[in-house]
């Protein structure tokens, strides 16, 4: 049977001391590339509605039929039915107004997942309709895409 000496003891501690920094470190610089990437996509979305374009602001949905769009009391199913109901309640760059996020809160969820949190409030002639939305999204093969938004409006 072989003893462990105190300096081989030692040894080990000081490893799993010095481990536990780098993943911790590891963890951090994970979860800020998620948030970045999450955070490009809403960038992206913010942008393309802004420039009336709103198959380029569907781009960041996941285009799946399992796709969930909840608003009010109304629940959509698909991404091909989630780009209608934009094309049809957006019709023009006037009912569209320009976009803006704020109060974003990204959190990873695991290595291909994130919950984001925040505000939304659209600016147009004559009124400013704004709101809150949760946001999940999915790395798919495609990158980083929404596939569940609740939004409801103030």
């Amino acid at each position: 049977m072989r003893r462990i000496t105190t300096s081989t003891a030692i040894g080990f501690l000081v490893i799993a001391v010095l481990t536990i920094p780098i993943k911790a470190q590891s963890s951090a610089t994970h979860d800020e590339k998620i948030s970045a990437a999450v955070r490009a996509v809403l960038d992206a979305q913010r942008d393309a509605w802004n420039r009336g374009d709103i198959a380029g602001y569907m781009d960041g949905y996941d285009r799946s039929p399992k796709t969930v769009f909840v608003s009010g009391d109304s629940v959509t199913h698909g991404w091909q039915t989630v780009l209608e109901r934009y094309q049809k309640n957006y019709n023009s760059k006037e009912k569209m107004g320009t976009l803006t996020f704020s109060d974003l809160e990204i959190t990873p969820s695991g290595r291909n997942g994130a919950v984001v949190i925040g505000s939304w409030r659209l600016k147009r002639a004559s009124d400013e309709p704004h709101g809150k939305f949760t946001l999940i999204f999915r790395k798919t093969r495609q990158g980083w895409k929404i596939v569940h938004d609740h939004t409801s409006s103030a």
